[in-house]
């Protein structure tokens, strides 16, 4: 008890500490260029000027964005209902369905009425182009009210957000009974059509209002001239059927301009497929501008392609090429194909003269090859230039396309090499077959003179084809026949002719591989070499190789070893010394053998005697003490020594007999001299 009442002692006398509190600070206390930039514009957004920011956006946002509570439309409707602002009409606004309510409307504040970004007619501007609404003559409602004045701005129960319905809305300005208005109209009664058949309603370059291009008997107000009297029970009408009614006034002999093949809506008298009969935004009353009329019908037109034919998107469009009513030519060309294509691709008439034309193109007949409305394919071709190559030459596909095929052929790039239209060298080749000029076009850098060297007298004269097939072949190297037979055919029989008899013959040739020691075209060394001796040897002679260069490698290894402080193991061969044969330093494989054939075993270049003998003087006293007193040739030095490398200074065999190692030769040779 007496604890208990301490410890409340203490505590009551121990010092108070104060908490700390978090003050609230409003959102304008440091947006301040907010605030100035807003509360001084004319329509401030009702909870902007009452600073309830919080009612749309979250108060720590999301750094370094306001986050706003919901998606902005619907955050809007939290306040504005749909019905309140006539969101539940049959049609919306698009800015709507397809945008937010800030593509109009400034959220916080705006100098225009209802938080618009912009006066009036501007805001529309936004989406709508400014120039159909400012055309010379403007309609004055337009002008004077702005877009209100017909639409509604979020949705309407009419067609084009209008107010009221189109008639309806008209008349309400225009008084469908006074005289000006009947004498415009000619007495017709019109407040029961459409009147944005003959009229723009926003704006014109025509009088009244009437749209671009306007029939004459509209312009005139001579609606009789088409149309039952207006006093009749049905005055509008027509007094003739179909394109009858349109001959009375357009010849059809005139329209044909001597064509017999008729635009199957001239023939059938469909002019309506194609034209209005009051007045149009179109030229000559068309229902839509340009190709678009055409690809009503022709929708396969329309697709977007790679590349287009620069007529078709021209100003004149289809009718560069076609007539619009009848031509004497199929596909109602305006004339001849070939003339037509011609008339803009001037220089390729010139194929016209070679000396060898292609067919197809002989034949007037461009569209074999070519789609005139364009193509995804580089020249406007209907396909891959190879595949409509091939649908006239179907075999070729089948001898082209080989294990190692010329990559233009691959490409499917056949102009290449070929003149699409006529050349003065068969078969349709840009230049001669044998002009070496032909294949510089892509081996350029290959086909490049270098100083010195060697190169391949055929190469040299730019006779490719001698060794290669122009499109593919089964064998690498795109070559006619297999390596070896194609190079023996010019190279092997003065190779044998040179020998009597051959008793060796090189792996590689005997295989055929010449491309092992040789470059086929060119090279920095004699002989088309791929490397000097003893390189290019010792690209198979791989032991020999390793034997060779053993003592450089490690050398390099132990260096390694030694900076770097790594314990790699040094292979036991690193401590054998190796001694070289002088001659295998080998400027001179070539020295002691021949690359090709030889009439000596191992293709040496003459029997081992008098060869060694060229730098060992058989008749010298040392010789003859190291050998015994025995004869040079009665001996074949391989035997017993090796011609190339050795463990001892006086290059042994490796696999040599005890006693001979030993230098016994007395206990099986009789060692004495007679």
């Amino acid at each position: 008890m007496f604890v208990l009442c301490g410890s409340m002692y203490l505590n009551s006398c121990a010092p108070q500490v104060e908490r700390r509190t978090a003050g609230r600070k409003e959102c304008l206390d440091c947006h301040t260029k907010f605030a100035d930039k807003y509360f001084t514009m004319k329509n401030v957004h009702t909870v902007v000027k009452q600073k309830n920011c919080e009612d749309c956006h979250l108060r720590h946002g999301l750094v370094p964005k306001t986050l706003l509570k919901k998606q902005v439309n619907d955050l809007c409707y939290s306040c504005h209902a749909r019905d309140t602002i006539g969101m539940d009409k049959a049609r919306v606004h698009t800015a709507l369905t397809a945008g937010k309510c800030t593509d109009c409307h400034n959220p916080h504040a705006s100098q225009a009425a209802n938080l618009l970004n912009a006066e009036g007619p501007e805001v529309c501007y936004q989406c709508h182009k400014r120039e159909s609404f400012e055309k010379k003559v403007i309609h004055k409602v337009l002008k004077d009210q702005g877009c209100k004045a017909c639409h509604s701005s979020h949705s309407s129960d009419n067609l084009d957000l209008l107010i009221r319905p189109e008639t309806e809305l008209c008349l309400s300005c225009h008084e469908k009974g006074k005289g000006q208005f009947k004498k415009a109209h000619g007495n017709y009664p019109v407040e029961t059509a459409s009147c944005v058949s003959c009229h723009n309603p926003h704006s014109s370059q025509q009088a009244v209002l009437l749209k671009r291009s306007a029939h004459p008997v509209v312009a005139k107000s001579k609606c009789e001239e088409c149309h039952s009297p207006q006093s009749a029970p049905r005055p509008f009408e027509i007094v003739q059927k179909g394109s009858e009614l349109c001959y009375k006034c357009h010849k059809s002999a005139d329209l044909k301009q001597g064509g017999d093949k008729e635009h199957m809506p001239f023939r059938d008298g469909k002019c309506y497929s194609c034209h209005n009969a009051h007045t149009s935004e179109n030229p000559a009353l068309l229902t839509q501008e340009g190709n678009n009329l055409c690809f009503v019908c022709h929708a396969e037109k329309a697709v977007t392609v790679a590349f287009t034919h620069k007529p078709e998107v021209s100003v004149s469009g289809c009718l560069s090429c076609h007539a619009k009513h009848a031509s004497k030519q199929e596909k109602l060309l305006i004339t001849d194909e070939r003339e037509l294509c011609f008339s803009c691709h001037k220089e390729t008439r010139n194929a016209l003269k070679a000396k060898n034309s292609h067919s197809a193109f002989t034949a007037d007949k461009c569209s074999t090859c070519h789609d005139a409305h364009g193509s995804n394919y580089k020249g406007i071709f209907r396909d891959r230039m190879d595949r409509v190559c091939y649908t006239c030459h179907p075999d070729s596909e089948v001898k082209f396309i080989k294990t190692n095929t010329h990559k233009p052929v691959l490409d499917g790039l056949c102009s290449a090499c070929h003149n699409a239209h006529g050349s003065e060298t068969a078969p349709l080749l840009v230049t001669a077959q044998e002009d070496p000029k032909l294949c510089v076009n892509c081996h350029g850098e290959l086909m490049k003179e270098d100083q010195g060297g060697s190169v391949h007298p055929v190469f040299k004269a730019g006779e490719c084809l001698t060794c290669h097939d122009s499109h593919g072949s089964n064998i690498s190297g795109m070559i006619i026949k297999d390596q070896g037979t194609l190079c023996f055919s010019c190279h092997e029989e003065g190779l044998r002719k040179e020998l009597k008899e051959i008793r060796s013959e090189h792996p590689t040739f005997v295989s055929g591989e010449c491309t092992k020691c040789h470059n086929p075209h060119k090279a920095r060394l004699k002989g088309l070499l791929l490397a000097g001796t003893p390189d290019v040897c010792l690209t198979c002679h791989k032991d020999l190789k390793e034997r060779m260069y053993r003592k450089e490698e490690c050398e390099k290894l132990k260096e390694t070893t030694k900076a770097t402080g790594s314990e790699v193991a040094i292979p036991r061969e690193c401590d054998e010394k190796i001694f070289i044969h002088s001659m295998s330093t080998l400027e001179s494989c070539l020295r002691c053998h021949k690359p090709h054939l030889s009439e000596e075993s191992a293709l040496m270049v003459q029997p081992v005697q008098p060869l060694c003998a060229e730098c060992h003087d058989y008749k010298a006293e040392s010789f003859s003490k190291a050998h015994i007193d025995i004869q040079a040739d009665s001996m074949d030095c391989r035997k017993c020594h090796d011609p190339h490398t050795s463990k001892t200074a006086k290059f042994f065999r490796d696999d040599v007999h005890i006693p001979f190692k030993e230098g016994a030769c007395g206990e099986c040779h009789i060692t004495g001299k007679p």
